[in-house]
């Protein structure tokens, strides 16, 4: 309890992005965070599906899926629109809520809630005339049956179901009762556990629903826009929550007739990889770091001495938190690694890349960015600045480590960025200021 309340204190802030292809997450310390938003915008005309994910923070299914549909998905026909992490404190903290259930906040909100501003935003982008329909991806408990069966498959689950509030709506998507049973019936083709097959649950919100009256799902359909809510099984692990929401939100686009392509297999391990490879970001344009495989602590990183820190990452689920003078990096839920800065001026008026002689080719490297060595690379001289490269230790170290050939062999292990060993910092100094970083991979 006591960790959750210094997050909230010290939680860094992702800005709201309005771009056709978003894969930046900008982070500034000490406000608050908040959702990003995403448009993936086709020239061919089409249908605009609104997709919300992370309206509760434990729910990981839900905001992954949506993070991955933001950045691994390009869109051919129609539009998509994308909030991946719309109580992005809330995933932080592995919580439902941190000021309560936001998913019940749609109906009545106090201005002095919190929440206001994250539902009144959403709300916004929800009525804009451009949104065609809305689904809200959520991980629910057990298996939804409309007949109790057991504690776990029974009508008061929620998993492996799509919601609808209610049969129809006036709209030319809103046959919400008959859409979703289109949907069930093509993914079910798909599935071959009878366990895992999807069911509709109608929560007949109008009639008198009052906890589903509160929903984001039900004031969209007040406001005359479709809405579903597509629930997967919390028994499942994330990946195949993952899995189950792609599965779904595609067969709607083909319904919508949203036209796309995607970077990997729809399939377990194929999503299980969109997950969890590049994992990186890149801090104040000068530092990258590649966190798929962490260590759990990185010293002496350097640091702006004004702790202005400017986060991008193509993944939108990363965030930093100060704390106790260092920083913890999360990639949603999930705690990847502590950063223990050392802080310096930057030299910002200064060279922004590098040479580098990879394997014997000599090529220009931006920093805040990474090289593939297969058995050796020497970093040029940089005019009036000093390279440093962190875990060297060949014979041949010196105060100015450039135009000496390097390998894998020449560094101790425990300064790598990875546990493998592989990954490893080259750093440039101008003076006593930092001007820039570029990493360095071996390939074995």
């Amino acid at each position: 309890m006591l960790f959750k309340k210094h997050i909230i204190f010290f939680l860094t802030s992702a800005l709201i992005i309005l771009t056709s292809a978003c894969f930046c997450n900008l982070c500034s310390a000490n406000q608050d965070l908040r959702f990003s938003f995403h448009k993936l915008e086709s020239n061919k005309k089409g249908s605009t599906i609104l997709i919300v994910g992370g309206i509760q923070g434990d729910e990981p299914g839900g905001f992954n899926a949506a993070s991955i549909l933001a950045t691994r998905y390009k869109i051919t026909k129609g539009n998509l629109w994308i909030i991946p992490n719309l109580n992005f404190i809330s995933i932080i903290n592995r919580s439902r809520g941190v000021y309560g259930d936001l998913n019940r906040k749609f109906a009545d909100i106090s201005s002095d809630d919190p929440d206001y501003n994250t539902v009144a935003e959403i709300k916004k982008v929800i009525l804009n005339k451009k949104v065609d329909a809305v689904l809200n991806l959520h991980d629910g408990s057990g298996f939804y049956r409309k007949k109790h069966i057991d504690e776990m498959h029974n009508p008061s689950r929620w998993g492996q179901s799509i919601i609808v509030d209610q049969e129809k709506i006036d709209h030319p998507f809103g046959n919400l009762a008959e859409t979703a049973k289109e949907v069930v019936k093509n993914i079910n083709l798909k599935i071959k556990s009878n366990e895992e097959k999807y069911s509709i649950h109608n929560t007949k919100t109008c009639d008198g629903n009052k906890e589903m009256s509160k929903t984001l799902t039900y004031f969209a359909i007040c406001n005359s826009k479709p809405a579903f809510g597509l629930e997967v099984s919390k028994s499942f692990l994330t990946y195949k929550r993952v899995y189950y929401h792609l599965l779904v939100v595609e067969t709607f686009f083909k319904k919508m007739g949203i036209e796309f392509e995607r970077e990997f297999e729809l399939s377990f391990s194929g999503v299980k990889d969109a997950i969890n490879k590049d994992i990186q970001i890149c801090l104040n344009n000068k530092i990258l770091l590649d966190l798929e495989d962490a260590r759990k602590q990185l010293r002496y990183i350097p640091f702006r001495k004004d702790k202005k820190i400017e986060l991008n990452s193509r993944n939108p689920l990363f965030a930093l938190v100060e704390y106790q003078g260092k920083y913890r990096v999360f990639y949603g839920n999930r705690d990847i690694t502590y950063i223990y800065p050392e802080y310096f001026e930057y030299d910002e008026q200064g060279v922004d890349s590098i040479n580098i002689l990879i394997d014997g080719v000599e090529k220009k490297i931006n920093f805040g960015k990474m090289i593939k060595v297969k058995k050796h690379f020497v970093v040029k001289p940089v005019k009036n600045s000093r390279v440093n490269i962190i875990g060297f230790i060949g014979e041949n170290k010196k105060k100015d480590e450039a135009n000496i050939l390097i390998r894998k062999n020449d560094f101790i292990k425990k300064f790598s960025v990875d546990k493998s060993g592989l990954i490893y910092r080259i750093e440039v100094y101008k003076e006593k200021k930092f001007s820039g970083m570029v990493l360095v991979k071996f390939i074995i």
